[in-house]
């Protein structure tokens, strides 16, 4: 006799980059133990691949995992994260008004929201002739940050050269995607450093999981206020 046949739910949410309805179920145990295995490997193509399985088969609408914005990729994975296990996360905060009180706290991953600076512009204008148009992180920036431990103080610029979608020189339109990695980076290297900091702006700026709320230390009474910003911060 066959054993029977579990019925996995399925949810919806609102794409926070474009607003488009995406329909995703939960991740299965086994999809759980290709992660955490990957994870424990700290080999990066093993995590890249278990975390497009993770999310090409746990999300149902038609949309391109490695062509997403880094702050949609974290969203989705909170949420799917939130009907797998728990809606509700457990965090021990030390009060930082006497930094030495601990106050348990429950945060519903329904309340997170990716926050979108106004006024931000993805053409940054280097010179009277030159600009150059930036797209937000993808797959491989997000696995970086929030699934290894290889982070390296180049990192920054590499993502920025990763980033770097056109760039425009009068009526001249130079696409990042016939460069190569090396002329990119080149490239940047001529900048002045006030000139790169133009370009840092865009990134320092760029929508990210944000949730913040208040902790009243028990021992003095104070009101303390905390933000937790990107996926890492909330199981990091």
């Amino acid at each position: 006799m066959p054993l029977p046949t579990i019925e996995v739910p399925t949810y919806t949410t609102a794409l926070p980059s474009t607003g488009q309805t995406i329909k995703f179920r939960p991740f299965l145990v086994k999809e759980e133990k290709i992660l955490l295995m990957a994870m424990e490997s700290e080999d990066e193509k093993q995590i890249t691949d278990a975390v497009v399985t993770l999310l090409t088969n746990c999300i149902q609408s038609r949309i391109k995992v490695r062509h997403l914005p880094m702050f949609d990729l974290e969203y989705l994975f909170l949420q799917i994260r939130g009907k797998s296990v728990s809606e509700e996360l457990e965090l021990k905060i030390t009060c930082n008004d006497d930094n030495e009180t601990q106050v348990d706290v429950t945060i519903n991953l329904e309340d997170v929201e990716v926050v979108k600076p106004k006024g931000v512009k993805d053409t940054i204008k280097i010179t009277d002739d030159i600009a150059i148009k930036l797209q937000y992180p993808r797959l491989d920036t997000f696995i970086k940050s929030n699934f290894t431990q290889n982070a390296k103080p180049e990192q920054a610029f590499d993502i920025i050269t990763q980033c770097i979608d056109k760039i425009i020189e009068g009526d001249q339109v130079h696409e990042a995607a016939n460069a190569t990695k090396k002329e990119l980076t080149a490239f940047l290297d001529s900048l002045t450093s006030k000139q790169f900091e133009k370009l840092q702006e865009f990134f320092a700026n760029m929508p990210k999981l944000t949730h913040t709320f208040n902790v009243k230390n028990p021992n003095t009474g104070v009101d303390n206020e905390y933000t937790l910003e990107g996926l890492a911060s909330f199981f990091g």
